[in-house]
């Protein structure tokens, strides 16, 4: 995978939004274990503060719990203002995320707003509300919680997918345009994990082929983390047919700007 040059030393605190379960719990874990004090993000409050209490005990480390439906405007804005005002937070963890079962026909309008406004809007947010204060610094970093089925419309979660391919491609051009400035933006992208997110759904994740297990796939994408790739794919065992698919990729883009329709695209006499 792409890789970026390693930032400057990192103020020690780590947001996590979706810290209550699954992967964002996980990587509030982790980071905790690695000494740093923690902001953790989520709906459920007796979860978060269960989750907070242990990694204190554990680890020694300062954990706040803020609650916040991330899909609530005021809420969203409280986590925004929290990351634009705390100095201490120099890493963002956007792991918040939904999806919904069924086909994109017997979807409902307001499930589709939520989950649109939960997978793109809030990340996008927050990651705005942060990024002028890393770029000042000259340090930090974002991660942004894809999936694989950002770039597999065969994989048939039509809007989820959708929502997953733009968290790919807003992390590819925060790289791009905060990398230089000495931020970090990593995208990890998952296959299917095994998180309550499945059961929300209405899936049941049991039924569900070559199914990782969260504390895997938290590890995994930390590797990507640590080597500061700008992608991370854990599942992805070969990692050059992604590198092929990038440059395929890169040398297209010499072919779309132009000034004229493409010969097969004219008008026959």
């Amino acid at each position: 995978m792409a890789q970026t040059t390693p930032s400057a030393s990192q103020p020690s605190a780590v947001l996590v939004t979706g810290a209550s379960s699954g992967i964002g719990a996980v990587y509030a874990e982790r980071f905790a274990r690695r000494g740093h004090d923690l902001v953790i993000v989520a709906r459920d409050r007796q979860r978060l503060d269960a989750l907070a209490t242990r990694l204190r005990a554990a680890h020694g480390v300062t954990v706040d719990v803020l609650q916040a439906d991330l899909t609530e405007p005021s809420d969203l804005a409280a986590v925004e203002s929290r990351l634009r005002d705390d100095a201490r937070i120099g890493t963002l963890i956007n792991n918040a995320g939904i999806a919904l079962a069924g086909g994109f026909v017997q979807q409902d309008a307001h499930a589709i707003e939520r989950l649109v406004t939960l997978n793109t809007l809030a990340p996008t947010r927050l990651a705005a509300a942060i990024a002028p204060r890393l770029a000042q610094a000259g340090a930090g970093a974002i991660v942004n919680i894809g999936s694989v089925v950002g770039f597999a419309p065969e994989f048939g979660t039509t809007i989820y997918g959708a929502t997953k391919a733009y968290v790919l491609f807003l992390s590819q051009g925060l790289s791009l345009e905060l990398g230089p400035r000495g931020v970090y933006v990593q995208a990890v992208l998952p296959a299917t994990t095994r998180t309550e997110i499945w059961e929300r759904a209405g899936v049941d994740v049991n039924t569900l082929p070559e199914v990782m297990d969260v504390e895997e796939l938290v590890d995994a994408a930390l590797v990507g983390y640590d080597r500061r790739e700008s992608v991370t794919i854990p599942p992805l065992h070969v990692a050059g047919r992604w590198d092929a698919m990038e440059g395929a990729r890169q040398a297209l883009l010499g072919d779309l700007r132009q000034a004229h329709a493409a010969e097969r695209y004219r008008a026959q006499a």
